[in-house]
């Protein structure tokens, strides 16, 4: 029996003190839309990568816009792709106008594998005769 409780002991003792690797989840965004007269357009970038206890790594990123106008013309793109190494990268675009009034959104994602992600948002819009409406978002996660 002594026997016994002294090897239970050991083995409690060896898991206390082992290090246990934990797994590390990183996500992050950002978005943002301009509007002016008819016009409006909306972009938005996400990303996430973990880390497992084994120290393997995945990640993911997305991207999307809209954009609308009553009577003028609409325009959006989205990419993405892989840059170097293990980084991923998004740029999403959306922009609307009629006659001199517009708006337009851009997103900009990158996703480091395991490290870090990063988003950033720019918006605008213009009415003829006024001053435009600028505005910037930033994150980054890690």
């Amino acid at each position: 029996m002594r026997n016994l409780l002294t090897t239970a002991a050991v083995a409690a003792l060896l898991a206390a003190a082992s290090p246990v690797l934990a797994q590390k989840s990183i996500t992050g965004g950002s978005g943002g839309s301009a509007a002016a007269g008819g016009t409006s357009a909306s972009t938005v970038g996400t990303g996430g990568t973990s880390t497992s206890p084994t120290g393997s790594t995945g990640s993911s990123i997305a991207a999307g816009g809209s954009a609308a106008s009553v009577d003028g013309k609409t325009q959006t793109g989205v990419s993405t792709n892989k840059g170097n190494g293990p980084v991923l990268n998004s740029n999403a675009r959306a922009q609307a106008h009629e006659g001199g009034t517009f708006s337009r959104s851009h997103t900009r994602t990158k996703v480091k594998a395991g490290e870090e992600v990063g988003s950033t948002t720019k918006t605008m819009s213009h009415v003829p005769g006024s001053k435009p409406t600028m505005s910037t978002t930033s994150t980054t996660a890690r």
